[in-house]
């Protein structure tokens, strides 16, 4: 199951809205085939392990999800499997798409042998947006990507940030990037930083991602990169309930969208509704803290570097106090070095298990 979950990261950026999914065969305890879900629309991770297997009957299927029992843009990933002549499927995980599901049920059905629950909190982890998409449909799944210094600081005295972070966690966060829907920053950050927001790295998406920019007031500056290139890659800016007119007057003649929300609640209910799934903020601390203490943070990547810096902004404002005998703990997915930085990702909680 650890090797179908590296598998599936391979589509990562590439199949959405489609889940996540690795498969590897067995037989008697040896790999005899393995594949992914490579490309939306494309085969499915079992259809792609059967065919890198020159004989998969009485072979054993560890799947990270349920195998699919509808004909989709695909045929039934279960009429493959039955047809091969797999004896035993090992899955991780329970499709939650209605029309998906039911998989398990046909194998069974079909004499073939079914296990289910192997690895599923490392799988969960894997594919949180595409669960969240289905148990919480009014809102993204957001994910929060900070870069600080040991002491908690996203910028120095002087306010810059660039750069904070190594060049390898750079790049990773452009790998990052390509597996979100959207990318969103704070009015603040889009104008001291200026950034693209776009997605330079290994992984081409299949889709761009919009650019969201937050903010509450009824200006912003008309020379900032999120703004001159609205055309290329879309841009929308989220912004309080009665500055939307003025806002979208004052960038007449720009290609940028402009939406009105009563909070940050209300922001993420209008882009799931534009069709927002997954949304990745990456800043600035007033934004992110703002996230947190609206409870509506379903994922932490932090990437610490280690440098200290005494004073700057931190990126954590004060929140209301929360005594310790009450606290929410947050479930640690993932850490690993980044060049001479360290990724700490942590969960709220996967929507599967709320």
């Amino acid at each position: 199951m650890v090797r179908a979950l590296e598998l599936a990261r391979r589509g990562w950026g590439r199949v959405a809205p489609n889940p996540l999914v690795g498969a590897v065969l067995l037989r008697d305890g040896e790999v005899v085939g393995e594949g992914y879900h490579a490309e939306f629309g494309g085969p499915h991770a079992e259809v792609q392990a059967l065919a890198s297997c020159p004989d998969p009957a009485g072979a054993t299927c560890v799947v990270t999800l349920e195998p699919c029992a509808h004909t989709g843009k695909t045929p039934p990933c279960t009429d493959a499997i039955i047809a091969g002549g797999v004896s035993r499927v090992v899955f991780a995980l329970r499709d939650p798409d209605p029309n998906a599901a039911g998989g398990a049920t046909a194998l069974r059905q079909a004499g073939i042998e079914v296990v289910e629950g192997v690895g599923s909190e490392a799988a969960a982890a894997v594919n949180a947006p595409y669960l969240c998409s289905h148990a919480r449909p009014d809102r993204p799944f957001v994910a929060v990507k900070l870069a600080t210094s040991l002491d908690g600081f996203i910028t120095d005295h002087d306010g810059r940030s660039q750069w904070i972070s190594g060049p390898a966690a750079r790049d990773w966060v452009h790998w990052l990037r390509a597996g979100f829907d959207a990318i969103g920053v704070g009015r603040r950050t889009a104008e001291i930083d200026d950034p693209s927001l776009t997605v330079r790295g290994p992984v081409t998406p299949r889709i761009t991602p919009r650019r969201i920019v937050f903010m509450r007031g009824s200006a912003i500056r008309r020379d900032l990169e999120v703004v001159r290139t609205a055309e290329e890659v879309p841009t929308v800016l989220v912004t309080a309930h009665g500055a939307g007119q003025e806002l979208a007057a004052g960038l007449g003649g720009s290609e940028v969208t402009v939406h009105e929300a009563a909070d940050l609640s209300g922001a993420l209910e209008m882009l799931a509704r534009e069709g927002v799934r997954a949304l990745l903020v990456e800043g600035g601390g007033r934004l992110a803290s703002a996230m947190l203490e609206a409870d509506l943070v379903d994922r932490l990547y932090w990437i610490q570097a280690p440098i200290w810096l005494g004073q700057g902004t931190p990126a954590f404002r004060i929140r209301h106090p929360t005594a310790l005998r009450n606290v929410h703990r947050w479930m640690i997915v993932e850490q690993q070095r980044l060049g001479q930085d360290t990724l700490l990702v942590v969960d709220r909680g996967i929507c599967s298990r709320e």
